[in-house]
């Protein structure tokens, strides 16, 4: 039987657990064949300083049964990057799933693949998908089609499980939520803004301002080129 090729777009700046949540699904389910994608195969530093090996590169990647487009800092850049956004759009015409994680999502949305599709990003992002003519929704998990997004970062896991009970069955998603003791009980209830306090909100917002600003600029630029006249 011919594996499941699964393919996650590996890039410096990643948020380590955009990648490394759903990879941990992913690598427990049967029959996959799991591709850490970058230009080249040197080891690709994320946005903490953690080093990840890719395994393969763009030129030798095969078709992909799934690709993944986790999200980080190091997305803004890659707004830009048309070695990259047409690597994205070349694997996602015969990709049965076409999926991200957290602010991946824009970079689906730059390389023209959300127009007409609901989509999530981080909280804190997920207003600027509208400038790629998606359709935002504030969700944990929001499925439209082919299209699967997740919301931010620790949403991988939930976002993994989902995709893993839509190909090989919800009883192989149980099992793997099991054996990896996925039984989350956080100890503040501040993981969403739907939650956390005004004070822990306006503390977050500010700290991140520069970074989100920074991120819109990136997004009006790559949304630009698509000329879709929003």
């Amino acid at each position: 039987m011919q594996k499941i090729s699964i393919g996650f777009l590996l890039f410096p700046g990643v948020t380590q657990l955009d990648l490394t949540g759903p990879y941990e699904v992913f690598s427990r389910s049967p029959n996959t064949a799991i591709y850490l994608i970058w230009k080249d195969k040197r080891p690709v530093m994320s946005e903490k300083g953690l080093e990840i090996n890719p395994n393969t590169t763009f030129d030798a990647c095969p078709d992909l049964d799934i690709i993944c487009i986790p999200g980080g800092p190091g997305q803004i850049e890659l707004m830009d990057d048309e070695d990259t956004l047409n690597f994205i759009k070349t694997k996602s015409l015969t990709a049965k799933l076409i999926t991200s994680v957290c602010t991946g999502s824009l970079l689906l949305g730059a390389a023209g693949l959300l127009v007409g599709y609901k989509a999530t990003s981080h909280w804190a992002s997920i207003d600027q998908l509208k400038l790629f003519g998606a359709i935002p929704i504030t969700e944990r998990i929001v499925t439209d089609r082919n299209r699967i997004t997740g919301a931010g970062v620790t949403s991988g896991i939930d976002f993994a499980l989902k995709v893993v009970s839509d190909t090989f069955g919800e009883e192989v998603a149980r099992r793997i939520q099991l054996h990896m003791e996925y039984d989350p009980h956080p100890p503040f209830d501040s993981g969403s803004p739907c939650l956390a306090s005004s004070t822990t909100i306006t503390h977050v917002r500010e700290y991140i301002a520069p970074l989100i600003e920074k991120r819109l600029e990136a997004t009006k630029r790559a949304a630009s080129k698509l000329n879709l006249g929003i």
